[in-house]
């Protein structure tokens, strides 16, 4: 059973970093992407970024390019997110969740069967 655990939330500046961490354990199928997605209440959840398993492509939505960083481990157990330059708009729940396959860019909620619980990153302006 695939399983995802996803941390390192917090409270943290306008203009601040923090790294989110996704651990990831049952993953038996070779080829598989790990997204990041991020909610607010009343909206829609939005993809933020993904990495492949096969060679660690990557994708970015416009709102993460240049300031958040998406990476794995060498054995490719724990998935992390490096946010920089933080904004007060960046303030939802971060989920990280997986799929099978290898296209990084499809970053749709419905195409991701596995999903961790949520960790809060609150920017305060």
């Amino acid at each position: 059973e695939v399983q995802l655990q996803a941390s390192g939330g917090g409270l943290v500046q306008a203009g601040g970093s923090l790294r989110l961490s996704c651990a990831a354990s049952g993953i038996t199928f070779d080829e598989y992407v790990i997204g990041w997605f991020r909610q607010v209440p009343g909206k829609e959840r939005e993809g933020v970024s993904s990495i492949g398993s096969v060679d660690g492509s990557t994708y970015y939505a416009d709102s993460a390019k240049g300031r958040f960083t998406i990476s794995s481990d060498n054995v490719k157990t724990t998935v992390y997110l490096s946010m920089d330059s933080l904004r007060p708009e960046d303030t939802a729940i971060y989920y990280c969740a997986a799929r099978r396959g290898i296209i990084t860019a499809t970053m749709w909620p419905s195409f991701y069967g596995w999903w961790g619980q949520g960790t809060l990153v609150t920017v305060s302006s």
